[in-house]
């Protein structure tokens, strides 16, 4: 009696392409290779001729000269501030902060503005092939609603600071208002909530220390704006005697949970306790160099060790959310600052927005990678356009040469968001009014 064959796997979907990059294990391009989905997870990476046997999809996706990679996460951002996106250009960072977006920001951020300015945000992200986003803002109930609701997954650090805002009166509404937060969403798949205190210049040792033993507590993150500028880091030791990072080891906010935003200003000390803490650095390039703010030297941190991240930081002082200029931007900048043209090389920087940064966020056994099991994160890139000719080893294409508008497809937990470069879930036409109303209120305020 002969043997039958197995009948093909019903599955959801079925995505071939010319390259696959998994970004785990490291270093590997695969090339006609296919990621089979079924219920919004990865159930297999393998060659375009097994899968087409081995399963039968309901969907399938054939993207010929394309490059499938995981959805890349932003590490750091304030999602509401797109709606301050070129308010106030080409101005010393105080002057910025104290002539124009504060100001700004005590007339304008509400719920409403927060609600508006996160959606354009997520479809800025979306677009551009993020799949995951930290942000840091006022309101952050808001910011991680919208982003519940369209789909997206989000690292909420609610802020902490010692003076009131538009959000709280101080530390204790602000850690009240954050742990109901927590509590809302501590068993959801797209929200993490974790502490946000603000900088070691605006908050002081009291609620640093709650944080600390919250986080523990809860096994909570926390982000924090460290070693931004060199004002801050001379401010800070004429003022305690200490290096931020030094007084933040000391409370014992320095942990593996902890991410360091910015990190421009650091002597080989900071190194060392970076190191020995196992604390994440979210590296903001293009943010820095248009403040002036100075140049992290990533090279040297993860020469040394440390997790390197990327970041896009707010609209208003990048002035963008794409994370595959600011790949680029980090890149050629790791070389300059260290000298070493070998410097942060493509698959590197490439892991910086991915696997490293769903380590920092403890979710590296679902996220950054395309691996069985994980979650079915995954964008599709467009190589086929005539300026991108030849294609010699794509990696390097993703980090040197491509846009964002070369996004084609995105996937979050298998569900389509975006394709052939148009976004599926955003009525885009009602935003954008409500965005031009915004801008109208905003200009008028501001001269």
């Amino acid at each position: 009696m002969s043997e039958t064959a197995a009948a093909p796997q019903a599955i959801d979907l079925l995505i071939s392409a010319r390259w696959i990059v998994p970004v785990v294990p490291e270093n590997i391009v695969l090339e006609h290779h296919a990621v089979a989905v079924d219920d919004g997870r990865i159930i297999a990476v393998l060659p375009l001729a097994e899968a087409e046997a081995r399963f039968q999809p309901k969907q399938k996706k054939a993207l010929g000269r394309h490059v499938l990679l995981p959805g890349l996460i932003n590490m750091h951002g304030h999602a509401a501030m797109t709606l301050f996106r070129g308010l106030a250009d080409d101005l010393p960072l105080m002057t910025w902060l104290n002539d124009h977006i504060w100001p700004a920001e005590r007339r304008f951020v509400d719920e409403n503005f927060v609600a508006d300015g996160t959606l354009l945000a997520i479809a800025e992200m979306i677009r551009g092939g993020t799949t995951t986003f930290s942000d840091m803002y006022f309101f952050p109930e808001v910011t991680a609603e919208v982003a519940h609701s369209h789909r997206i997954r989000s690292q909420i650090c609610f802020p902490v600071l010692d003076f009131p805002t538009s959000w709280g009166s101080g530390p204790e509404e602000y850690l009240r208002k954050g742990l109901n937060l927590y509590d809302r969403y501590r068993n959801s798949e797209w929200i993490n909530v974790g502490f946000g205190p603000h900088a070691p210049y605006t908050l002081s040792d009291g609620p640093m220390r709650q944080i600390v033993s919250l986080a523990e507590e809860i096994d909570a993150t926390i982000q924090i704006h460290l070693h931004e500028t060199a004002f801050e880091v001379q401010e800070a030791i004429n003022n305690t005697g200490l290096r931020p990072t030094q007084r933040l080891a000391e409370l014992g906010m320095l942990t593996p949970r902890t991410q360091c935003v910015h990190m421009t200003q650091i002597d080989d000390h900071d190194v060392r306790l970076l190191v020995e803490s196992g604390a994440t650095v979210v590296h903001c390039p293009e943010s820095n160099l248009k403040l002036a703010s100075g140049f992290c030297p990533t090279e040297k941190l993860r020469a040394a060790g440390v997790n390197l991240t990327l970041g896009t930081d707010g609209a208003a002082s990048n002035n963008d959310l794409d994370l595959l200029g600011e790949m680029r931007t980090a890149a050629l900048l790791a070389k300059a600052v260290s000298g070493n043209a070998a410097a942060l090389n493509a698959h590197q920087t490439l892991a910086m927005t991915t696997i490293n940064a769903a380590r920092a966020l403890g979710r590296d056994n679902d996220l950054g990678s395309l691996e069985t099991g994980k979650l079915a994160d995954i964008i599709a890139i467009d190589l086929s356009d005539d300026l991108c000719q030849p294609v010699y080893d794509p990696v390097s294409h993703l980090v040197y040469s491509v846009n964002s508008r070369q996004v084609s497809h995105n996937w979050i937990g298998g569900e389509l968001h975006l394709e052939n470069g148009e976004l599926l879930r955003i009525d885009l036409h009602s935003l954008r009014e409500r965005v031009a109303d915004w801008a109208t209120r905003i200009r008028a305020e501001d001269r």
